[in-house]
């Protein structure tokens, strides 16, 4: 990847059918159960990306037998029946939210000192509200800077279980790296949700993954667990693609008045981002569900324009800033609620959104939980992309209608989506340039 690319607006609609790569988030549950599950299994469709890339390390330094085929989107895992083997272990999680979080609840299994670290962002990253709730189950875990932060070091000697609650307002991946480990435990578990739960949709993700590896689990209100020491068996399990890629992708057809195809998603995924759909039909987009896709084609197709919107976006947060993008398009305002969580993302989503927007000339403001987006012509602008991929890849869409908007550091993608920017080329048939 070089050091910037310029965009060129496209001459006709983005139209077409893409399939986006698999879940970074299914991937990456589904390995952590994998890992945990007793015998062989096989995950299909599986993401190669930054962020499954640390997964899969990190679960080979803990001594998990991991076959990662990235060309054949596969990876084969040999579990250790709940018990990982005994030794001490060093793990490098880069900028991975998820992997930091399951980790270190799944550490807690082992028997050693473990250190779980990553990059600069990501000591600044909470983690110490799932510390807290793990050490009330009974483990040793620590931040070991006292800052309730990375990097954390587990003294494991197995999780004997009992009663956790866990904040629920900072990041629902707290609640999945505690419900993916309980079961593990040597004794039952309790969880208790303190507080309004943010991302509940990944929640509901995470016990359909484990539903799929026979882990019994009652959703309920989302606010209380009961577990009893398990061992489940190792499965084949199919991943979805990522719906929050899939985004940029409806968002393109939205603003250009093109017509999207994404097979392999549809109303029942598990993946709660799928919605960004429904969010874009409210801004004056047609869409069409069947039971393995989504289509989706922008008002302009007919001489209509993109509507401006009042949000919440609460349960599909991931996706704020591709709506932010639209919402430039748009006839009036856009404001976007309830995603205060976000400003402890890979960056603060909030505060980078509305900088680079000011940065186009675009007005656009800060909101206590949130953000307003008002409808403008961006002028030629080097977007900074603060190590942060959904920057990257939801400030693209803005160079789809105007000329001069170059995306700094494009390399961020590869977190979750190394071929963004050659499937989106594809895409729009050699009339985006991704080259500087």
């Amino acid at each position: 990847m070089s050091e910037a690319y310029t965009m060129r607006p496209v001459a006709q609609p983005v139209s077409g059918t893409v399939r986006p790569p698999g879940s970074k988030s299914i991937t990456n549950r589904a390995l952590i159960l994998a890992a945990l599950a007793r015998g062989t299994s096989e995950l299909t469709g599986a993401l190669d990306s930054d962020d499954t890339r640390v997964m899969v390390d990190s679960l080979t330094r803990l001594g998990i037998a991991v076959d990662h085929r990235r060309e054949a989107s596969e990876i084969t895992v040999t579990g250790c029946a709940g018990q990982l083997p005994p030794g001490n272990a060093e793990l490098w999680l880069q900028n991975s939210g998820t992997s930091i979080r399951f980790l270190t609840a799944l550490c807690t299994l082992g028997s050693g000192t473990l250190r779980l670290d990553g990059i600069e962002r990501m000591r600044e990253r909470p983690i110490e509200d799932l510390v807290v709730a793990l050490n009330a189950l009974g483990a040793n875990v620590r931040c070991e800077l006292n800052n309730g932060c990375p990097p954390v070091v587990v003294q494991a000697a197995g999780l004997p279980g009992g009663r956790a609650e866990v904040e629920g307002s900072i990041s629902s991946q707290y609640l999945s790296a505690l419900l993916m480990t309980a079961p593990a435990a040597a004794g039952p578990v309790v969880l208790d949700v303190a507080g309004e739960l943010v991302s509940k949709p990944y929640v509901e993700m995470t016990l359909s993954v484990m539903r799929s590896f026979g882990i019994p689990c009652d959703a309920g209100n989302l606010q209380r667990f009961a577990f009893e020491p398990s061992v489940w068996p190792g499965c084949r399990y199919d991943i979805e693609p990522d719906a929050s890629a899939a985004s940029y992708f409806l968002a393109a057809a939205a603003i250009t008045g093109g017509t999207i195809t994404i097979p392999g998603l549809s109303r029942t995924a598990l993946q709660g981002d799928v919605e960004f759909a429904t969010a874009l039909e409210q801004m004056g987009c047609q869409v069409v569900w069947t039971e393995n896709s989504v289509t989706l084609t922008g008002p302009a197709a007919r001489n209509e324009p993109l509507r401006g919107i009042d949000i919440d976006m609460n349960a599909i947060s991931d996706t704020a800033q591709t709506l932010s993008a639209v919402a430039v398009f748009a006839d009036s305002p856009t404001t976007i609620r309830n995603v205060g969580h976000m400003r402890h993302k890979e960056t603060d989503r909030i505060t980078a959104v509305v900088t680079e927007l000011k940065r186009t000339g675009v007005q656009a403001e800060e909101l206590a939980d949130g953000l307003r987006i008002y409808p403008g012509c961006p002028r030629p602008a080097e977007i900074q992309t603060y190590d942060d991929h959904r920057m990257a890849m939801s400030f693209s869409l803005l160079g789809l209608r105007v000329p001069g908007i170059k995306i700094l550091d494009p390399g961020c993608t590869a977190k979750t989506y190394p071929e963004y920017f050659q499937d989106l080329a594809a895409l729009c048939a050699g009339d985006f340039d991704v080259s500087d």
